[in-house]
């Protein structure tokens, strides 16, 4: 605001020229290598401006998606509290970078960057997308893994990885929009990408399936939400919204075992309404700078999340297993 070992130099894109010639229909890399180092530069420069300025508007130049909302909300907090900005802020520095690129068709086109950071010892993922020819490349995403904890990536002979389309896929690589170049059959993922996020919501709210496996984002999630249903001061309603492309589209890379590693956003509100005679408070500086409307009765909380998760191929069996999810309070509202 992963092993490593797939990720060898037979992922890093050698520069192949220029990859928005015929980009919508031709099944080329989504980026050469220096022009996704160009990017990921871009971005820690402006991330770093935009937390020395603490100018909300400045995200929007380098990031997109469920990243640029959790980033012009916390910029507006951090702003209520230093309305003169933050110079001293240490810039953000990514390097090591193993570039992660597909070779695709269509737009939006997008890589993913696995880094080193210098805030801690997680690798830091950023994938990147663009929404056409002549268009910025812009940090959609952002996950944090452990060392060794990043998936190994289905590559072909020429180094280039695969993405997996949205809607899943359907007959060949090749035939599909957003496939990787070559003809043979895949296997489909118990997932497609795109339906990753409906179906999580879905779960929050039901707890039917057994599509997700038990942790801290299914499971305990929900036992805690559960917890806070109906206490003596207040009851809590909880909305669940997938999301979905133009504004916020999944990504999905083809894994070494015939599943992917799937990018996704899904926005969260709880509504917490008092017991009569009973007042809400917001103590919280962050929530406090975000809230808007006046505290008598209720208040609901908007939140934004951002998951990366190992999808299993439908072949295999198994169940879909998150390995990071950062959710973020991005507005609330007193009634």
């Amino acid at each position: 605001m992963f092993p490593a070992a797939a990720l060898t130099a037979a992922a890093l894109l050698t520069a192949t020229g220029c990859v928005t010639v015929h980009g919508e229909r031709a099944v080329v890399p989504a980026v050469t290598r220096a022009e996704a180092a160009k990017a990921l530069g871009r971005f820690t420069d402006g991330y770093t401006e935009a937390y020395r300025r603490l100018d909300p508007a400045l995200v929007d130049r380098v990031e997109t998606g469920a990243l640029a909302e959790i980033g012009r909300a916390d910029l507006a907090a951090q702003r209520a509290a230093t309305p003169g900005g933050n110079p001293g802020y240490p810039a953000l520095k990514l390097d090591d970078a193993r570039f992660t690129v597909p070779a695709m068709a269509g737009w939006p086109k997008f890589f993913l960057a696995d880094t080193r950071s210098n805030r801690d010892r997680n690798r830091w993922l950023v994938v990147f997308t663009r929404a056409g020819a002549g268009k910025p490349w812009k940090a959609a995403y952002l996950s944090l893994l452990g060392e060794g904890k990043v998936p190994a990536f289905a590559l072909d002979g020429d180094g280039h990885a695969e993405a997996v389309p949205a809607a899943g896929v359907t007959g060949t690589a090749s035939g599909a929009k957003g496939g990787a170049k070559g003809g043979a059959s895949k296997p489909a993922p118990v997932l497609a990408p795109g339906a990753v996020s409906g179906r999580y919501t879905d779960y929050l709210r039901t707890g039917d399936g057994n599509v997700f496996a038990p942790g801290g984002s299914t499971t305990l999630l929900r036992e805690e939400r559960a917890r806070l249903a109906r206490t003596p001061n207040f009851w809590t309603d909880y909305i669940d919204s997938p999301e979905k492309e133009p504004d916020f589209p999944a990504f999905g890379l083809r894994t070494a075992d015939g599943g992917a590693l799937v990018f996704f956003t899904a926005h969260h509100r709880e509504k917490r309404t008092m017991a009569e005679g009973v007042r809400p408070t917001v103590t919280d500086p962050r929530t406090k700078a975000l809230l808007s409307g006046d505290l008598r009765h209720a208040v609901t909380y908007t939140r934004v999340s951002e998951s990366a998760v190992a999808v299993p191929p439908r072949t295999a069996g198994g169940q879909v297993v998150f390995l990071n999810r950062i959710e973020s309070l991005t507005a609330a509202k007193g009634e």
